[in-house]
Protein backbone atom coordinates (compact mmCIF):
# COMPACT_ATOMS: atom_id res chain seq x y z
CA UNK A 1 0.00 0.00 0.00
CA UNK A 2 1.37 3.14 -0.85
CA UNK A 3 2.13 5.86 1.80
CA UNK A 4 -0.90 7.45 3.77
CA UNK A 5 -1.40 11.24 2.48
CA UNK A 6 -2.69 13.99 5.43
CA UNK A 7 -6.15 14.83 4.95
CA UNK A 8 -5.92 18.88 4.03
CA UNK A 9 -6.98 21.64 6.60
CA UNK A 10 -9.35 22.84 4.70
CA UNK A 11 -11.46 19.28 4.96
CA UNK A 12 -10.79 19.17 8.81
CA UNK A 13 -12.57 22.34 9.08
CA UNK A 14 -15.81 21.74 7.46
CA UNK A 15 -15.94 18.93 10.29
CA UNK A 16 -18.41 19.72 12.87
CA UNK A 17 -17.06 17.77 16.16
CA UNK A 18 -19.65 17.13 19.20
CA UNK A 19 -19.61 15.14 21.82
CA UNK A 20 -21.83 11.87 22.70
CA UNK A 21 -22.06 10.85 26.23
CA UNK A 22 -23.20 7.15 27.68
CA UNK A 23 -27.01 7.98 27.36
CA UNK A 24 -26.75 7.43 23.62
CA UNK A 25 -28.63 4.30 22.57
CA UNK A 26 -27.30 1.03 23.28
CA UNK A 27 -24.83 2.54 25.80
CA UNK A 28 -24.45 2.00 29.63
CA UNK A 29 -24.00 4.00 32.72
CA UNK A 30 -20.37 2.62 33.17
CA UNK A 31 -19.43 2.91 29.45
CA UNK A 32 -17.62 5.98 28.61
CA UNK A 33 -18.31 8.67 26.30
CA UNK A 34 -17.31 8.23 22.92
CA UNK A 35 -16.62 11.67 20.63
CA UNK A 36 -18.60 12.32 17.43
CA UNK A 37 -17.83 13.88 14.52
CA UNK A 38 -20.67 14.73 12.42
CA UNK A 39 -21.22 15.29 8.68
CA UNK A 40 -18.04 14.60 7.55
CA UNK A 41 -16.98 14.57 3.67
CA UNK A 42 -16.47 11.62 2.35
CA UNK A 43 -17.30 11.53 -1.31
CA UNK A 44 -16.75 14.21 -3.87
CA UNK A 45 -17.32 17.47 -2.60
CA UNK A 46 -20.88 18.04 -4.09
CA UNK A 47 -22.44 14.70 -3.02
CA UNK A 48 -24.94 15.19 0.25
CA UNK A 49 -24.15 12.19 1.48
CA UNK A 50 -21.80 12.43 4.44
CA UNK A 51 -20.41 10.51 7.54
CA UNK A 52 -20.71 10.31 10.94
CA UNK A 53 -17.59 8.99 12.93
CA UNK A 54 -17.55 7.74 16.66
CA UNK A 55 -14.50 8.18 18.02
CA UNK A 56 -12.64 6.31 21.14
CA UNK A 57 -12.81 8.36 24.25
CA UNK A 58 -9.30 9.08 23.75
CA UNK A 59 -6.40 8.02 21.20
CA UNK A 60 -3.40 6.50 23.44
CA UNK A 61 0.00 7.26 22.50
CA UNK A 62 1.53 4.84 19.71
CA UNK A 63 -1.71 3.10 19.75
CA UNK A 64 -4.05 1.94 16.66
CA UNK A 65 -7.33 1.11 16.20
CA UNK A 66 -9.22 -1.14 14.38
CA UNK A 67 -11.72 0.39 11.63
CA UNK A 68 -15.20 -0.19 11.22
CA UNK A 69 -18.11 0.80 8.62
CA UNK A 70 -21.44 1.31 9.95
CA UNK A 71 -23.85 0.87 6.60
CA UNK A 72 -27.80 1.65 7.52
CA UNK A 73 -30.68 -0.12 6.41
CA UNK A 74 -33.82 1.73 4.25
CA UNK A 75 -34.80 -0.79 1.65
CA UNK A 76 -31.94 0.90 -0.42
CA UNK A 77 -34.14 3.79 -1.30
CA UNK A 78 -34.40 5.29 3.11
CA UNK A 79 -32.70 4.99 6.26
CA UNK A 80 -29.61 7.38 7.62
CA UNK A 81 -26.36 7.54 9.33
CA UNK A 82 -27.89 8.69 11.93
CA UNK A 83 -30.56 6.22 12.95
CA UNK A 84 -30.69 4.86 16.17
CA UNK A 85 -29.38 1.07 15.22
CA UNK A 86 -26.67 3.07 13.57
CA UNK A 87 -26.15 5.32 16.84
CA UNK A 88 -26.04 2.00 18.99
CA UNK A 89 -23.27 0.37 17.13
CA UNK A 90 -21.18 3.00 16.76
CA UNK A 91 -21.35 4.09 20.71
CA UNK A 92 -20.92 0.32 21.18
CA UNK A 93 -17.83 -0.53 19.31
CA UNK A 94 -16.51 3.63 19.51
CA UNK A 95 -16.57 2.64 23.27
CA UNK A 96 -14.39 -0.55 22.69
CA UNK A 97 -11.43 1.26 21.17
CA UNK A 98 -12.70 0.94 17.43
CA UNK A 99 -13.33 4.38 15.31
CA UNK A 100 -16.50 3.81 13.68
CA UNK A 101 -17.79 5.86 10.32
CA UNK A 102 -21.40 5.68 10.26
CA UNK A 103 -22.05 6.80 6.64
CA UNK A 104 -25.14 7.90 3.80
CA UNK A 105 -24.93 6.66 0.49
CA UNK A 106 -26.75 6.82 -2.92
CA UNK A 107 -30.45 5.75 -2.11
CA UNK A 108 -32.56 4.73 -4.62
CA UNK A 109 -35.80 6.31 -6.59
CA UNK A 110 -38.34 5.60 -8.93
CA UNK A 111 -36.79 6.07 -12.16
CA UNK A 112 -33.40 6.68 -10.27
CA UNK A 113 -31.38 3.41 -10.26
CA UNK A 114 -28.33 3.42 -8.01
CA UNK A 115 -26.42 0.12 -8.48
CA UNK A 116 -23.76 -0.16 -8.41
CA UNK A 117 -23.05 3.32 -7.19
CA UNK A 118 -24.43 1.92 -3.66
CA UNK A 119 -22.05 -0.42 -2.94
CA UNK A 120 -19.37 2.02 -4.54
CA UNK A 121 -20.23 4.57 -2.11
CA UNK A 122 -19.33 1.48 0.88
CA UNK A 123 -16.16 1.04 -0.94
CA UNK A 124 -15.60 4.84 -0.80
CA UNK A 125 -15.78 4.89 2.79
CA UNK A 126 -13.22 1.91 3.21
CA UNK A 127 -10.80 3.81 1.25
CA UNK A 128 -11.22 7.07 3.27
CA UNK A 129 -10.26 5.31 6.48
CA UNK A 130 -7.10 4.59 5.03
CA UNK A 131 -6.66 7.15 3.20
CA UNK A 132 -7.14 9.04 6.57
CA UNK A 133 -5.60 6.82 8.72
CA UNK A 134 -3.20 8.52 10.61
CA UNK A 135 -5.56 11.14 11.80
CA UNK A 136 -7.11 8.33 13.81
CA UNK A 137 -4.32 5.93 14.65
CA UNK A 138 -6.28 3.84 12.25
CA UNK A 139 -4.65 0.69 11.88
CA UNK A 140 -5.02 0.46 8.06
CA UNK A 141 -4.53 -3.34 7.66
CA UNK A 142 -7.52 -4.34 9.66
CA UNK A 143 -11.40 -2.92 9.10
CA UNK A 144 -14.73 -4.48 9.27
CA UNK A 145 -18.03 -3.39 8.43
CA UNK A 146 -21.64 -4.04 9.65
CA UNK A 147 -25.20 -3.14 8.90
CA UNK A 148 -28.87 -4.18 9.11
CA UNK A 149 -31.16 -5.21 6.07
CA UNK A 150 -30.59 -3.36 3.49
CA UNK A 151 -27.18 -2.19 4.99
CA UNK A 152 -26.38 -6.14 5.76
CA UNK A 153 -26.51 -6.90 2.08
CA UNK A 154 -24.06 -4.30 1.45
CA UNK A 155 -21.98 -5.16 4.43
CA UNK A 156 -21.83 -8.69 2.79
CA UNK A 157 -21.36 -7.66 -0.85
CA UNK A 158 -18.46 -5.35 0.53
CA UNK A 159 -16.90 -8.60 2.05
CA UNK A 160 -17.20 -10.82 -0.85
CA UNK A 161 -17.27 -8.26 -4.24
CA UNK A 162 -13.52 -8.05 -5.43
CA UNK A 163 -11.81 -5.91 -8.33
CA UNK A 164 -12.87 -8.64 -10.77
CA UNK A 165 -16.76 -7.90 -9.66
CA UNK A 166 -16.28 -4.71 -11.94
CA UNK A 167 -17.78 -2.85 -8.96
CA UNK A 168 -14.76 -1.13 -6.98
CA UNK A 169 -14.64 2.60 -7.64
CA UNK A 170 -12.29 4.74 -9.37
CA UNK A 171 -11.20 7.04 -7.01
CA UNK A 172 -8.73 6.73 -4.70
CA UNK A 173 -7.64 3.51 -5.98
CA UNK A 174 -4.03 3.28 -4.66
CA UNK A 175 -6.07 2.82 -1.56
CA UNK A 176 -7.66 -1.17 -1.31
CA UNK A 177 -11.33 -1.11 -0.62
CA UNK A 178 -11.25 -4.98 0.66
CA UNK A 179 -12.28 -5.47 4.76
CA UNK A 180 -10.75 -7.96 7.26
CA UNK A 181 -14.03 -8.77 8.99
CA UNK A 182 -17.97 -8.60 8.19
CA UNK A 183 -21.82 -8.40 10.05
CA UNK A 184 -24.55 -8.37 8.34
CA UNK A 185 -27.79 -8.22 10.29
CA UNK A 186 -30.66 -10.04 8.48
CA UNK A 187 -29.12 -9.26 5.15
CA UNK A 188 -30.42 -10.41 1.66
CA UNK A 189 -27.94 -12.51 -0.07
CA UNK A 190 -29.39 -13.92 -2.59
CA UNK A 191 -30.80 -12.14 -6.18
CA UNK A 192 -34.21 -14.27 -5.96
CA UNK A 193 -36.33 -16.21 -3.84
CA UNK A 194 -35.38 -19.84 -5.34
CA UNK A 195 -35.52 -22.40 -2.85
CA UNK A 196 -37.65 -20.48 -0.61
CA UNK A 197 -41.35 -22.15 0.62
CA UNK A 198 -44.07 -20.89 -0.12
CA UNK A 199 -41.58 -19.34 -3.48
CA UNK A 200 -42.84 -15.95 -5.18
CA UNK A 201 -41.18 -13.97 -7.13
CA UNK A 202 -38.65 -11.38 -6.71
CA UNK A 203 -39.53 -8.19 -6.53
CA UNK A 204 -38.42 -5.55 -9.13
CA UNK A 205 -36.32 -3.28 -7.05
CA UNK A 206 -35.27 0.53 -7.50
CA UNK A 207 -32.07 0.55 -7.56
CA UNK A 208 -31.67 -1.75 -10.49
CA UNK A 209 -31.72 -0.47 -13.82
CA UNK A 210 -33.96 -3.50 -14.84
CA UNK A 211 -35.94 -6.31 -13.71
CA UNK A 212 -34.08 -9.44 -13.21
CA UNK A 213 -34.94 -11.41 -15.82
CA UNK A 214 -33.86 -8.00 -18.38
CA UNK A 215 -30.23 -8.04 -16.08
CA UNK A 216 -29.75 -11.20 -14.80
CA UNK A 217 -25.88 -10.31 -14.63
CA UNK A 218 -26.37 -6.82 -13.20
CA UNK A 219 -28.59 -8.96 -10.63
CA UNK A 220 -25.88 -11.58 -9.82
CA UNK A 221 -23.23 -8.92 -9.77
CA UNK A 222 -25.62 -7.76 -6.32
CA UNK A 223 -25.93 -11.22 -4.63
CA UNK A 224 -23.55 -11.81 -2.11
CA UNK A 225 -24.13 -15.73 -2.53
CA UNK A 226 -22.87 -15.30 -6.29
CA UNK A 227 -19.81 -13.33 -5.63
CA UNK A 228 -18.66 -15.93 -2.55
CA UNK A 229 -14.68 -17.12 -3.09
CA UNK A 230 -12.57 -18.88 -0.85
CA UNK A 231 -10.49 -15.78 0.46
CA UNK A 232 -13.30 -13.48 1.28
CA UNK A 233 -13.12 -12.29 5.15
CA UNK A 234 -14.77 -13.66 8.39
CA UNK A 235 -18.69 -13.18 8.57
CA UNK A 236 -21.12 -12.96 11.59
CA UNK A 237 -24.60 -13.73 10.02
CA UNK A 238 -27.37 -12.31 12.86
CA UNK A 239 -30.96 -12.95 11.49
CA UNK A 240 -34.16 -13.47 13.44
CA UNK A 241 -36.69 -16.01 13.63
CA UNK A 242 -39.50 -13.92 13.41
CA UNK A 243 -38.65 -11.49 10.82
CA UNK A 244 -41.61 -10.80 8.51
CA UNK A 245 -39.37 -8.63 5.79
CA UNK A 246 -35.97 -10.54 5.53
CA UNK A 247 -37.04 -14.53 5.55
CA UNK A 248 -34.18 -16.26 7.73
CA UNK A 249 -33.28 -18.40 4.07
CA UNK A 250 -31.45 -16.17 2.90
CA UNK A 251 -28.53 -16.13 5.88
CA UNK A 252 -29.22 -19.81 6.01
CA UNK A 253 -28.03 -20.26 2.42
CA UNK A 254 -25.25 -17.61 2.64
CA UNK A 255 -23.42 -19.18 5.57
CA UNK A 256 -24.03 -22.37 4.27
CA UNK A 257 -22.57 -21.37 1.03
CA UNK A 258 -19.60 -19.54 2.72
CA UNK A 259 -18.85 -22.69 4.85
CA UNK A 260 -19.26 -24.76 1.61
CA UNK A 261 -15.97 -23.16 -0.01
CA UNK A 262 -14.06 -22.43 3.42
CA UNK A 263 -14.99 -18.84 4.15
CA UNK A 264 -15.31 -18.58 8.19
CA UNK A 265 -18.78 -18.35 8.87
CA UNK A 266 -21.14 -18.10 12.03
CA UNK A 267 -24.87 -17.94 12.33
CA UNK A 268 -26.21 -16.45 15.02
CA UNK A 269 -30.46 -16.91 15.05
CA UNK A 270 -32.13 -14.95 17.41
CA UNK A 271 -35.21 -16.56 18.31
CA UNK A 272 -38.09 -14.44 18.74
CA UNK A 273 -36.20 -11.29 16.76
CA UNK A 274 -38.28 -9.43 14.56
CA UNK A 275 -36.62 -7.44 11.43
CA UNK A 276 -34.54 -3.72 12.15
CA UNK A 277 -32.75 -5.16 15.62
CA UNK A 278 -29.80 -3.62 17.09
CA UNK A 279 -27.13 -5.17 19.24
CA UNK A 280 -29.75 -5.05 22.25
CA UNK A 281 -32.78 -6.74 20.85
CA UNK A 282 -35.20 -7.51 23.77
CA UNK A 283 -34.39 -11.91 23.15
CA UNK A 284 -30.46 -11.29 23.34
CA UNK A 285 -27.58 -9.20 24.25
CA UNK A 286 -25.72 -9.24 20.93
CA UNK A 287 -23.05 -6.80 22.05
CA UNK A 288 -20.27 -9.50 23.25
CA UNK A 289 -20.88 -11.58 19.91
CA UNK A 290 -19.83 -8.96 18.11
CA UNK A 291 -17.22 -7.32 20.07
CA UNK A 292 -16.01 -10.86 20.13
CA UNK A 293 -15.85 -11.59 16.50
CA UNK A 294 -14.61 -8.18 15.70
CA UNK A 295 -12.05 -8.27 18.33
CA UNK A 296 -10.55 -12.03 17.23
CA UNK A 297 -10.48 -10.51 13.27
CA UNK A 298 -9.64 -6.89 14.03
CA UNK A 299 -7.01 -7.57 16.99
CA UNK A 300 -4.64 -10.28 16.14
CA UNK A 301 -1.86 -9.08 18.31
CA UNK A 302 -4.40 -8.28 21.40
Amino acid sequence: MKPIKSLGVAAVLFVQFATARAAEPGSSPDQPAVRVEKDVTYLAAERAEKADLYLPPAFEPGRKYPGIVIIHGGGWTGGDKDGAREKNIGTTLASHGYVCMSINYALAKTGSPTFPQNIRDCKRAVRWLRKNAARFQLDAAHIGAIGGSAGGHLTALLAVSGPDAGLDPSEDAEYSCRIQAAVPMYPHCAASWEGQVPPKPYPRLPMFAKSQAEAPALWDSASPIKQLSKDDPPLLILHGTADKTTPLDQSTRFHEAAERIGVPSELIVIEGAPHSFHLQPKQRDLRPDVLRFFDKHLRPHR
